[in-house]
């Protein structure tokens, strides 16, 4: 079974979002569907979104799962973002929680 992945954040200011994500993300975005949304590509046929939605903004809650954590988080570090808390499950499984400027909860987690 294929599984595809097309999720998105609503935002208020697409510049603002778009400079924040290509921190978190370590890239520019993979394409601009149209004026008002910016797609990156975290795997094949796996994408993150924003959109400009001023009246939703801010409520998105999103997490993704990698197999480099560490790694992950000390390259999002060297781009200027730290996560602003850290969860330990205490069975080896760890969670940096972001916040983007319009508040939406961007997670990354790890695996034992």
């Amino acid at each position: 079974m294929s599984v595809n992945l097309f999720s998105g954040f609503a935002v208020r200011d697409l510049s603002a979002a778009v400079a924040w994500y290509e921190k978190l993300l370590g890239a520019a975005p993979s394409f601009y569907p149209n004026d008002v949304e910016a797609v990156w590509e975290l795997a094949e046929n796996r994408f993150v979104y924003v959109i400009v939605r001023p009246e939703d903004a801010g409520h998105g809650v999103h997490t993704i799962v990698v197999g480099d954590y560490d790694e992950r988080l000390v390259q999002i570090a060297g781009r200027g973002l730290k996560p602003d808390e850290v969860e330990d499950y205490g069975n080896g499984v760890r969670k940096a929680i972001f916040h983007d400027p319009d508040g939406n909860e961007f997670g990354i987690g790890g695996l034992p």
